[in-house]
């Protein structure tokens, strides 16, 4: 798997559940309200906008996509434009295409690593599960208004990583952008468009 279509994957699951974020006192406060919040999704939905810089090139390369999830442990993820391509996971069952090889297959989440660390992340991005993002970054609240947050790798684990960037909305609801610096100076940002939460989604997402 290509660099950033990987670095995407890990990008695209972290939201928050519905409601306002109040005024932040200190870090462990901040990321536990956000955990409580989250614990109310059901299902979530949204488009987005990746953008990835290439220094090398001084070029800016656009596609689009969408991600949906499904409590407890049920996917999607895919790139629209310009090739589609992504995956779906119910539990450890799961499905893949690339529009421009024709691979349409079926896959066993256990004999998949790199899904599965990828599967691993997305979710628990997306439940906002603090305890587990601490055992690889170091996190930190940067920004209150809207609450923004840096989380740098631990130990020398990011390889090619230098640190992540999370803006939420202004109401604290859902993600906004994410934008990952790399040592070499290049970036890719995501932002999310028209998030959807707790809303019912057709049964042939997944």
């Amino acid at each position: 798997m290509k660099k950033p279509f990987l670095v995407s994957l890990l990008l695209a699951g972290w939201f928050v559940s519905t409601g306002t974020l109040p005024a932040i006192a200190g870090d462990d406060e901040v990321l536990g309200r956000l955990q409580r919040l989250s614990s109310g999704i059901e299902t979530l939905s949204s488009e987005f906008v990746q953008e990835k810089y290439l220094s090398v090139f001084k070029d800016m390369v656009v596609s689009r996509g969408r991600f949906c999830f499904k409590k407890p442990d049920t996917l999607r993820w895919e790139l629209t434009k310009p090739v589609a391509t992504g995956f779906v996971l119910k539990g450890k069952e799961g499905r893949r295409w690339h529009e421009r090889t024709g691979l349409n297959e079926k896959f066993d989440i256990n004999r998949e690593p790199v899904i599965r660390i990828v599967a691993q992340q997305l979710m628990a991005w997306t439940r906002a599960d603090f305890d587990r993002l601490r055992k690889e970054y170091r996190i930190a609240v940067i920004s209150e208004n809207p609450v923004t947050l840096r989380l740098d790798p631990l130990f020398g684990t990011g390889g090619f990583l230098d640190h992540l960037r999370i803006a939420f909305s202004e109401d604290g609801r859902h993600v906004k952008i994410v934008e990952l610096r790399e040592k070499d100076g290049d970036f890719t940002r995501i932002r999310f468009e028209n998030t959807l939460v707790n809303q019912s989604l057709p049964d042939g997402l997944f």
